[in-house]
């Protein structure tokens, strides 16, 4: 799957295209050839080929960003059946992949995506552009809430969640091409959903909401973090694995 993947991106065709005209000769061998080797030493196949798919959209990605999963569809999807919402903060957001998904469903949506990578922002920023929602979205660089004071409906973030004893075990395509901080805060995991539920209170608006990505083992801590900070837990959603996946609060 990959290596057609990895075909289709360096010929340029559509996966139809590909399959009509399996008979072709095969140009760009070197390119080909060289996107192979990258792939069979580990490296993801989204920085070889500079995008990702994620709901509805092709997101450009690179290795300032943590590459978009499936996974993190479970919060779009929710966030789309609780919805619209006029306002929305991504936390962490770098590519801003779940931001945009979003503001692309909402037209009279306006969002904020922080994140402490300038990076990580130049590649959001650039996929908001891509897609037309540049005049629709602002960047903010600094940790979780700094330098945020609007109030908004909804607060979403996929943050790092991964204890730091979890990053050796971690597939090389991850642990050795994915930026660091975007998969662990360090010490048990948590730090990340502490800071967000010690702020979020004061920046939404009355009624708003707060959805938050988990680690597959963190329903019960998380909710309890929440719960501490004022929140009220409205549900736990599963992924397609049926592992709690999303915290939703109130």
């Amino acid at each position: 799957r990959d290596a057609r993947l990895l075909m289709r991106h360096v010929l340029g065709l559509s996966a139809a295209s590909l399959s009509a005209d399996t008979g072709a000769a095969m140009t760009h061998e070197a390119a080909f050839a060289t996107g192979i080797a990258r792939r069979a030493a580990r490296e993801p196949l989204s920085h070889i080929t500079g995008t990702r798919m994620f709901w509805e959209h092709s997101f450009t990605v690179t290795r300032d960003v943590l590459d978009p999963r499936p996974e993190t569809e479970v919060l779009v999807a929710e966030a789309l059946n609780r919805g619209p919402f006029q306002s929305v903060l991504d936390l962490g957001t770098g590519s801003g992949c779940i931001l945009l998904s979003l503001l692309a469903a909402w037209p009279d949506a306006r969002g904020t995506g922080t994140d402490c990578s300038q990076a990580a922002l130049s590649v959001a920023a650039s996929n908001a552009q891509d897609l037309g929602l540049a005049a629709r979205t602002d960047w903010h660089c600094g940790d979780w809430f700094e330098g945020i004071e609007d109030s908004f409906d909804l607060i979403v973030s996929n943050p790092p969640y991964l204890a730091a004893a979890e990053i050796n075990d971690l597939e090389p395509e991850v642990r050795e091409h994915e930026p660091r901080h975007a998969l662990t805060p360090g010490r048990d995991g948590l730090g990340a959903y502490e800071a967000i539920a010690a702020r979020a209170l004061s920046q939404l608006r009355p009624g708003g909401w707060v959805m938050l990505e988990i680690g597959p083992t963190q329903s019960e801590v998380v909710c309890s973090i929440l719960a501490n900070a004022g929140f009220l837990v409205r549900g736990i959603i599963p992924d397609l694995d049926h592992r709690p996946r999303v915290i939703i609060a109130q």
